[in-house]
Formats: structure tokens, sequence, C-alpha cells
């Protein structure tokens, strides 16, 4: 193994990693499982999580494990089936990765996702909650996308995009997509011998769609074009990406000290606040929450989140999980996704949070009304 690189020389000091791995990975040609990679997998994701890194799992298989289940010989095209497929195979690759992790000592949560739960501001507040608190209580978190619900119209596509979108949801530090070729190539190794490995592409640039391929495997659906797409969605998130292969000997592990192993993506310099911007402001404002001038402070110096004791009033008629603006007088503060409808802030506004239950009549769920991780500052 090569020796690390003083290029990823930060990679050991990231806390917070999103690691995919594919239907080849996790499948042989016939689509059985492929137990030895499988628990390759859990025994270094559970190595890291021992280091206290936390770490996500965004895995695909369900379709590809499901199919030969239920007599199939051969990838699916017709819908109902690919989606009978998933609702079999979902169940069988989650039995294996709550056995494999609980052997080596971590409890495992299943989060299936679609497009949706991304650009509804309601649905992504509540997907970041539960990531979060996964990631909080010690949990891995294994994600894949809800296909045996999700017609096409409304799917990402492939999981290569949706770990760059959990990636960026839970503000990770580095996406590992681990694949069945090194990395990204001058051209496609397959057909031309002369092409050479990129070990890092330090600035994102469009060109490099250009060769990039199509569809890979015939039991997966991303080749290295999807695999493009989300690097560009994390390079513009501010976070790092690394494509390797997965049958490697510890491949993570040898990643996460540093070696110089696959292409690295660099992600530009990003402020935190900027990564809200998509979801935030891209969503349309339903109301105005007015603030008092502590309260003013506390965001604007303090970085703080939006509590009820800071609140003065509220404009317009809003529900939980809508996005609102934050208003000192005249002056806009902030936008931001707001944990409770505006008929609740009316009865907890100007109370501290122990006090809050009793107005509503029964628990608070939450001790902010918008937490700093969903606001964005406007200034």
């Amino acid at each position: 193994m090569s020796s690390p690189d003083t290029v990823r020389a930060d990679i050991p000091r990231k806390k917070r990693v999103v690691i995919k791995v594919g239907t080849s990975s996790l499948t042989y040609a016939n689509g059985k499982m492929n137990l030895r990679f499988m628990d390759h997998l859990a025994r270094q994701i559970s190595d890291l999580r021992n280091r206290g890194i936390q770490v996500i799992l965004v895995t695909s298989g369900a379709i590809g494990i499901g199919f030969p289940e239920l007599g199939f010989k051969e990838k699916l095209s017709l819908l109902p089936y690919k989606q009978a497929s998933a609702a079999v195979g979902q169940g069988i690759l989650m039995n294996i990765y709550e056995h494999l992790f609980r052997e080596y000592g971590h409890v495992v949560g299943q989060l299936l996702f679609t497009k949706g739960d991304a650009v509804n501001s309601k649905r992504y507040l509540y997907m970041r909650g539960t990531l979060s608190a996964l990631l909080e209580l010690g949990a891995i978190p294994v994600i894949n996308e809800n296909d045996a619900v999700t017609a096409d119209e409304i799917k990402i596509g492939d999981n290569d995009t949706l770990s760059a979108i959990v990636a960026s949801i839970a503000e990770a530090d580095l996406l590992i997509i681990l694949s069945d070729i090194d990395g990204l190539y001058t051209a496609d190794p397959r057909k031309d011998p002369k092409a050479e490995l990129i070990h890092e592409v330090p600035e994102f640039s469009r060109d490099i769609f250009r060769i990039a391929g199509g569809a890979g495997t015939s039991q997966g659906t991303g080749g290295m074009y999807t695999k493009i797409q989300a690097a560009e969605i994390c390079v513009h998130s501010g976070i790092d990406m690394i494509i390797a292969k997965g049958s490697l000997p510890d491949v993570i592990l040898h990643i996460m000290d540093g070696d110089n192993i696959g292409t690295l993506f660099k992600g530009e310099n990003v402020h935190p606040q900027l990564k809200k911007r998509d979801v935030i402001i891209g969503t349309a404002v339903k109301g105005k929450i007015l603030v008092d001038g502590g309260c003013r402070k506390a965001l604007l110096d303090k970085g703080s989140s939006l509590l009820a004791v800071g609140i003065t009033g509220i404009e317009g008629s809003f529900e939980e999980g809508d996005t609102v603006s934050v208003y000192y007088g005249d002056e806009e503060l902030a936008r931001g996704i707001t944990h409770y409808s505006s008929g609740d802030i009316e009865k907890i506004k100007g109370l501290h949070s122990g006090e809050m239950a009793k107005a509503l009549g029964g628990e608070a769920p939450y001790d902010t009304v918008i937490h700093r991780d969903n606001l964005l500052v406007m200034r």
C-alpha cells in the first residue's frame, strides 16, 4: 500500500464520513450476496467507529439481491417487478448488515430515502434530525433509496447521487465511493491500455464529464458518469470525495490513514452558511418570526439557534417544517426551517425552554424554534 500523501494529510482528521457501496460489490454475478465483502465492509466501518469517527453507510443492492429470490435470472425492466424485488431484497440486506455490525459491537439504523426528502423542507428537516440523532447516539445509519414505493419520475436514480446528497445533508467531511474500478482514469481503462489513474482533482471542472462513460455492470445502475455527478455535488458543498476500488484489502482504513488510494476530489472552501442556501433560500418563505434585540445579537454575533424566549411575535400562517424569515424590526436577520407552527409559536413566544411544555399542553418536541443547523443568517 502506498505511503501517506501530503495532499491527504487532513483525511485522518475527518470526523464524519459517508461511505457508499454499490450492487456490484455487494453481490456476485448471479445476484447472491458477497458475504466476504460485506463482512470486510462491516469490520472496517466498525473500526472507524471505534476510533470515534461517525460513519453513514449508503448501500445499494436491494433490487439486485431481491430478484433471484423471486426467481428472476436477469436484471429487470418492468417497474412493479423491480419494486417487488426491492421490497424482498431490502429486508434481506438489512438483516445481514444488522447481524454483521452487531458481531462487531455496533448498532445500525435503516433509513429509506427519496428525492422528495431532499427538496421538501419539512422532510429535509426530519431526515437531518434523524441522521443527527442516530450519529449522536452512536448508531450507524444505513441508507438506501426507497425503491419499493418510488416511481421512476421521482427517483434520485442512483446511489452515487444519493450518497452525495446524504453527505451534504449530514454536513459530512468526506464521501468515499467504493467501486469496482480504482478511480477516475484519463480514459476508459477497459478500452485504452494507456489510460492512467488520476490521483487528485484539485479543482472541479465540467470537462471531467467528457472522460466518464455510461452505466457500469449488469447488476448496478451507476457508472463513472454518476460518480462525477456525485463529486460535483460534494465539491460545491465543501466536501472531499474519494473514488476507490472496494475489493482492495482494508481500503477504507487505508484511505482514512491518508494513503494515496483512488481519486480524490477536493471540496471547495465553502462557508458553512452557504451549505444551507439551496434548501432554505430555494424554498418559498411562508411567514415571519419577530425577535427582540437580545435575540438579534445572539443570532448575528454568537451563531445561536432561535429560541422561543427571544420571539416577540409572528406574521403570517405557517406549519412545522416551513421556511420562515426572522426579523428584528424592519431588518431581516435570517431564514430557516421552523420546528413549530405559527399557532404553537404564539403560545410559546417569550418563554424559556422549560416553560414550553405547559404552554403547549404537552411535551415540547424541540428546545429550539429554529436550530442553527437549519438557519441561514442573511449577512
